[in-house]
């Protein structure tokens, strides 16, 4: 499972400072076969991460997270903060410090057989992808379906990794004892711009072969179509080709929200937009110049833009688990997203805490405004620590 003759010393100027502080790391590896890349060995203490919510029937959700860091390298991720706390950097170092939790397969079991344990369903992928490049050799993937399928837990996965076609026989027998939901993150559909913009990932196409795959082994799978790039991915033509390919690989329902740009990611994303498409900058300055969400105003135009080309492909509108970001579970029925865009759930009502009106416009608007309650309720999750979705 480990490379052996790769090992670097925890004080060894290549080390992390954070990490080589924690009494869990094993070892750090280089391999010629990840150039650039460091994984960082870890015992895991604990498998499942508790992500609190917002009342009602299912006041929390839960998460596993077998790597942190991706080597994904999507410059819009989501994620890029939670390096900060081994003393890494938001850029470069999430890309190629990605710690690895060795154990986590045989720390679930156990957490999982205890009795105090509510079977409550399980997200992964919500947080880094589960079937980067490194899955690869660690194999990490199997024995948590295995624990989750043996101990009656419902769990879903949201990832942009085409290796997940080879776990798709167990995930299949895993079906067949609990709830699974699959889904497959596909926002870019022009190759140039999704090498550019997700350097580390899968092609387009190859993602739609494992839609296709995973529909072939009986599984219904949802595109993710996040996030959607102002100006560069939100055309009525890249809009409308990517739900006909989603369409065509067998995609059960697609999802759909603009680009959100934490502190941190927000600055990176720039970068990447000074390089490639800088007479964009002032435009994203406008729109984003106030927070962490795009404009309601482009998101009212957005939404009036993408619903009848939903409608017109014959695909349905998913669901999203409102506080883990992934996949609905069908154990969650509870949890409701009426308008395809991400919503958080009203326990009292069931209506979406958000607006669900979809205003038509001449073009995105740059231009802010009072936060609205979704862009408050979202904000809030995010100070408690839940991370909506894999971006």
């Amino acid at each position: 499972m480990r490379w052996s003759g790769q090992e670097l010393t925890a004080e060894a100027p290549s080390t992390l400072p954070g990490l080589a502080r924690l009494n869990n790391l094993v070892r750090s590896v280089r391999t010629p076969d990840f150039a650039g890349i460091t994984f960082h060995e870890v015992l895991a203490k604990s498998a499942l991460n508790k992500i609190p919510g917002g009342g009602g029937p299912m006041p929390f959700g839960w998460t596993i997270n077998p790597y942190r860091g991706c080597s994904h390298a999507c410059v819009y991720c989501f994620a890029r903060p939670t390096h900060s706390y081994l003393e890494l950097d938001q850029g470069k170092d999430f890309d190629q410090e990605i710690i690895v939790k060795v154990n986590v397969a045989e720390v679930l079991r156990k957490e999982l057989s205890r009795p105090s344990w509510g079977r409550h369903p399980v997200a992964l992928g919500t947080n880094t992808d589960p079937y980067q490049r490194a899955e690869g050799r660690y194999s990490l993937m199997p024995g948590i379906i295995d624990a989750l399928a043996d101990t009656g837990t419902p769990f879903s996965i949201l990832t942009k990794g085409s290796l997940m076609r080879r776990d798709l026989d167990h995930l299949a027998e895993a079906a067949k004892r609990v709830p699974v939901d699959v889904a497959m993150s596909i926002a870019v559909y022009d190759d140039e711009l999704q090498q550019s913009v997700e350097p580390g990932t899968p092609t387009t196409k190859a993602r739609l072969a494992t839609v296709t795959a995973v529909r072939e082994h009986g599984l219904d799978c949802a595109v993710f179509l996040m996030p959607i790039l102002p100006y560069l991915t939100d055309t009525r033509a890249h809009l409308d080709e990517a739900l006909r390919q989603a369409k065509e690989a067998g995609a059960t329902s697609v999802l759909y929200t603009a680009l959100h740009l934490k502190p941190g990611v927000k600055e990176w994303y720039y970068l990447w937009l000074s390089r490639e498409h800088p007479e964009l900058l002032p435009r994203y300055r406008s729109m984003y110049g106030r927070g962490t969400y795009a404009p309601a105003e482009y998101r009212k135009w957005l939404a009036a833009r993408i619903k009848p080309l939903i409608r017109a492909h014959g695909l349905e509108r998913g669901e999203e688990d409102p506080m883990t970001g992934g996949v609905r579970s069908s154990a969650l029925g509870v949890l409701r997203d009426t308008e395809g865009e991400r919503r958080v759930v009203n326990a009292g009502t069931g209506a979406g805490a958000g607006g669900a009106g979809a205003r038509a416009g001449e073009g995105p608007s740059s231009h802010g405004g009072a936060p609205d309650a979704e862009s408050l309720v979202g904000a809030s999750l995010l100070a408690a620590g839940l991370q909506p979705t894999l971006f």
